[in-house]
């Protein structure tokens, strides 16, 4: 008897647990039609979802260069997303000397990379407890980025202690080959060479930077040991700096070509007009040669493989010809599928004797050649002139950052990483 009534009881129970479970059952199904987003799995869903990792890496990138590009396509890996931070005029002046390129076109330069997600302008050169404590709680960030070189403010203390500190910093591998002391010291050789022509025991600088001559150091008579070009080009880096980007057979293939000589904000500005009249941008960089052909024996400043990177570390190109040639054939046109040839208003005005050919004719009898009016009157020439008016100021500025560079490098060990 006393078995019966607990088998009947466990059996009332079993039903009323199912029918229970039933009817929450369905007021869930009932409730998510009215409310999806309270449905159990976007609940879970948004859970599992994480904020993204916000890295913060910052500098000067006064002449913006590869070196530059590649500390923040690293800095880019370590995270979701990239902030940065570029230094102010005067924070410059005062640690390091004048910039050569004004804050408004190194914002340009670096708004303009592929990596960066999102600009800080007037940053400070050492980060401080107040300035640190905004990157966290205003823009939340979670790391703070630096490159393996040390950054010694002029007390002697590590402008990145307090990240340290916090346990909020990671490191990069610095860029091996280039830096702005580089090239401001190649300009200044550049402009000592050329006003010492006469001496035919000085080697041209376009020799040095185009026929590998690439581990010397240069005195130029004022004993500032100027690094030239020791850039080791890998196919690797080329890889990295490409986006991946087919076009399709029916994209509107856009073409300019040009030395891109210092990468700038001029360059940066036709690029993004170019782009926006098609589906893909191909850059054609012409060879060294070709450049000091039509520029003159000191040009370029930066070597063939320097400038392809540089380039392509803007967002705006998807493709570059590494070596395109001068004149635009009807062969090249068909190749490439190029739907429009496009040129800026501003360009190089040198003291050369310039070849009558005219590289467009070609595209011109086609009929696709379109003419762009450049928005801001920058060339190489114009940050050559920035350099040699403030001369002195610029070699005083070198020599202090030469000595430390030298340090560095004679202290260097191996560090993994790309």
């Amino acid at each position: 008897m006393g078995s019966g009534v607990g088998l009947e009881t466990s059996r009332r129970f079993l039903a009323t647990w199912l029918i229970g479970g039933l009817v929450a059952g369905l007021s869930v199904v009932a409730l998510t039609a009215v409310w999806p987003e309270l449905s159990p799995l976007n609940i879970v869903g948004k859970r599992k979802k994480k904020r993204p990792i916000r890295v913060y890496m910052d500098g000067c990138f006064d002449m913006m260069h590869y070196g530059h590009c590649n500390a923040l396509r690293q800095a880019r890996a370590l995270g979701d997303q990239l902030i940065v931070g570029v230094v102010s005029d005067d924070e410059i002046t005062i640690n390091k000397g004048p910039p050569v390129t004004p804050l408004h076109e190194r914002m340009l330069m670096v708004s303009a990379l592929k990596w960066v997600d999102e600009v800080i302008p007037d940053a400070p050169y050492a980060i401080t407890e107040e300035f640190m404590r905004k990157l966290f709680d205003e823009y939340n960030i979670d790391y703070i980025i630096h490159g393996d070189d040390p950054c010694i403010l002029p007390d002697g203390t590590d402008a990145y202690a307090l990240a340290k500190k916090a346990g909020r910093y990671k490191q990069i591998k610095r860029t091996e080959g280039v830096s702005s002391t580089d090239i401001v010291g190649r300009m200044l050789l550049c402009v000592r060479e050329r006003t010492s022509s006469e001496n035919p025991s000085h080697a041209s600088l376009q020799r040095q930077f185009s026929h590998g001559h690439n581990q010397k150091y240069d005195d130029g008579g004022s004993g500032s040991r100027t690094r030239v070009s020791h850039f080791l080009p890998t196919s690797r880096r080329i890889v990295q700096f490409s986006n991946e980007k087919v076009a399709g057979p029916n994209a509107r293939i856009v073409y300019i070509d040009g030395a891109f000589d210092l990468f700038h904000a001029g360059h940066v500005e036709i690029l993004r007009l170019a782009r926006g009249l098609g589906d893909f941008l191909l850059v054609g960089i012409h060879t060294d040669q070709t450049v000091s052909a039509n520029r003159g024996a000191h040009r370029p400043i930066m070597n063939l493989h320097e400038r392809s990177l540089s380039v392509l570390a803007c967002q705006y190109v998807d493709e570059v010809i590494i070596g395109a040639p001068w004149e635009i054939s009807k062969d090249m046109i068909t190749t490439f599928n190029i739907s429009l040839v496009v040129h800026g208003t501003v360009a190089e005005d040198g003291d050369y004797e310039k070849d009558n050919r005219d590289p467009y004719a070609v595209p011109k009898s086609m009929d696709i050649v379109k003419v762009l009016e450049s928005p801001l009157d920058i060339t190489t020439s114009t940050i050559i002139k920035r350099i040699v008016s403030n001369h002195e100021a610029y070699q005083k500025r070198n020599e202090r950052k030469g000595e430390s560079e030298r340090k560095y490098y004679e202290g260097k060990s191996y560090i993994s990483g790309d």
